[in-house]
């Protein structure tokens, strides 16, 4: 096998050009048949196998520093660079999906949220210019889709504003991100690949080289070779196909092969299946209704609804914060717009929610997927930062449906509402609804007890409720409650925590400025000196692993919440 003999880049270089096919066969078989089991990026992997094997041959990483937009198209990249075996990716202690600096000084930088490579790029070479490394190359591998996001414009202002550093752009054009990439970007792209027209990137003032076939390696080689040699900014143009070699993820059109599930996972209903649903059933009754997304259409639920309602609908690219404006103008226009992205990709637009609408007071629904604990996604994709920036703007309200129900209602709930809101769920199956039994003020009341009150953030109800059952066993009354609106704070469920001995607060956000400081804050302010603890994620970058495995290492499942409990009233 020759893919167990190349355990380094050097000794890829050494191979001769006629072993090149076979172990680009060899690769891509290991990818189809570790990917399909352990789960993850197939079709972005399965595109760039060449293309990785020729970025090897023709610069000397890590000394020429390659940096992946985004890092879920590092596979291949990990496999030639002494990680052949993917066996464990994306589970715990395993590989990450990403790339990962701890795991190989091959892996500069953990770049895992898109558009951001050639600011990367543009900071490493004038690094290297001014520690006297100037005969080195920095290089970065950014796709087509990656390419819509405004910071590499950004950063391509600067690059080619400096003809003598030596930087090689390579453009992985496959048209797609998660869906066909949108906009004039792509439109260019696609011109480009067919012969016309000069590129905007040497109206810039950078070299453009291409388009290559991005699966001829000498082809890539000798395109790679020329832009290193010209000492100066430089694209290289590769055409690639995503999901290349196996006919499953080439012929994908709604992108189940861009990210897969392990073999054998369960297929329930998820909350994203509930919100795409919903979503239609508001659209077919709110006309003034927009759905916006960020390159996700698929991902986030929001395909259904762009069929039906195509001239209501917008991909803006991986653009989140032009869809936060755009929603602003929208719905300054008239107009109720629902953005929906993942959580963790909020942090992106955090000026323009601020700035843009909450200023401005307007009734924008963010939809935010993924929140909490994501999984094997690892640290860039837990959303676990959401609360505590949302909780900044002033006039914002936010939702945590505890079940599909919930999310029903409270998706409605927001879309009526004439300001900011957001919906928060995260990457999982619904699981069974909880019937109230009561309510204090807005808030649902799930279980009654007399001495403990633990409030409940959207999906951690389920685990408070078995909590509850089990420290009842125990002799500890304890109600639980789901406020559903965490922000702002319903100042009943603050009074009514003044009758309990103890508060517990659950939340998959870190702990800093979540929902159980915001609680803390209120009961402060209204005089309960009842005490209050907080169960909620550590405040640091959490590793890939289950969801269930790390909700269970912070306490975020019943047995761990009725531990603090008991810590506090025994």
């Amino acid at each position: 096998m020759l893919l167990e003999t190349v355990s380094s880049p050097e000794r890829l270089r050494a191979l001769p050009e006629s072993d090149l096919p076979a172990l680009a066969a060899e690769i891509r078989s290991a990818l189809i048949g570790t990917v399909t089991r352990t789960g993850g990026h197939l079709g972005p992997n399965l595109g760039v196998v060449e293309l990785t094997i020729a970025l090897h041959r023709v610069f000397e990483s890590p000394q020429d520093p390659i940096i992946w937009d985004t890092g879920h198209q590092a596979y291949v990249h990990k496999m030639l660079t002494g990680r052949a075996s993917l066996d464990g990716l994306r589970q715990a202690g395993g590989l990450s999906g990403y790339p990962s600096r701890a795991e190989s000084p091959h892996d500069v930088v953990e770049n895992s949220h898109a558009s951001t490579s050639l600011s990367y790029l543009d900071g490493m070479a004038r690094a290297l210019v001014l520690t006297g490394q100037g005969e080195r190359t920095a290089v970065a591998v950014i796709g087509d889709g990656a390419l819509t996001g405004g910071m590499c414009w950004e950063a391509l202002n600067n690059i080619a504003a400096a003809p003598e550093r030596p930087v090689v752009v390579v453009l992985n054009d496959n048209g797609r991100s998660y869906a066909p990439t949108v906009g004039a970007v792509g439109n260019h792209l696609a011109a480009l690949a067919g012969g016309s027209g000069r590129s905007v990137f040497e109206q810039l003032g950078m070299a453009y080289i291409g388009p290559v076939d991005g699966h001829d390696v000498p082809a890539v080689e000798a395109a790679l070779r020329k832009a290193r040699d010209l000492r100066m900014p430089t694209v290289v143009h590769c055409l690639t196909r995503k999901g290349y070699g196996f006919p499953a993820a080439e012929d994908d059109e709604f992108e189940k092969m861009h990210t897969i599930s392990p073999s054998g996972s369960a297929a329930g209903e998820t909350w994203t299946d509930v919100f795409a649903s919903e979503m239609l059933a508001i659209g077919e009754q709110r006309p003034d209704v927009v759905a916006l997304t960020a390159a996700m259409p698929g991902p986030t639920g929001l395909r259904a609804f762009a069929d039906r309602w195509p001239s209501r609908f917008v991909d803006v690219g991986i653009a989140e914060q032009h869809a936060v404006t755009c929603a602003a103008g929208l719905a300054t226009g008239g107009l109720h717009p629902v953005v929906c992205v993942y959580a963790t990709f909020l942090n992106r637009a955090f000026d323009q929610v601020l700035m843009d609408v909450g200023l401005h007071g307007l009734p924008v629904t963010f939809v935010l997927d993924r929140a909490g604990v994501t999984g094997s996604d690892g640290p860039s994709h837990h959303g676990m930062w959401d609360l505590t920036l949302l909780g900044t703007v002033p006039g914002m309200r936010v939702a945590a449906p505890r079940d599909g129900d919930a999310l029903r209602a409270e998706l409605r709930e927001a879309v009526a509402h004439d300001g900011p809101s957001a919906v928060r769920f995260p990457k999982a199956d619904v699981g069974p609804a909880l019937a109230a039994l009561d309510r204090i003020g807005t808030a649902d009341v799930l279980r009654r007890g007399s001495s403990v009150l633990i409030v409940a953030v959207g999906a951690c109800a389920g685990a408070a409720c078995a909590a509850a059952d089990e420290l009842c066993r125990d002799g500890i009354a304890a109600t639980v409650v789901d406020p559903r609106w965490l922000l702002p704070v319903d100042s009943a469920l603050v009074a009514a925590a003044a009758g309990y001995d103890l508060v517990v607060t659950v939340e998959d956000n870190g702990g800093h400025g979540g929902y159980g400081d915001v609680f803390t804050r209120a009961l402060r302010a209204a005089g309960v000196a009842t005490p209050l603890r907080t169960v909620a994620l550590a405040q640091r970058f959490l590793p890939h692993g289950s969801r269930g495995a790390i909700l269970t290492e912070h306490g975020l499942d019943g047995p761990g919440i009725a531990a603090t409990v008991r810590s506090a009233v025994l």
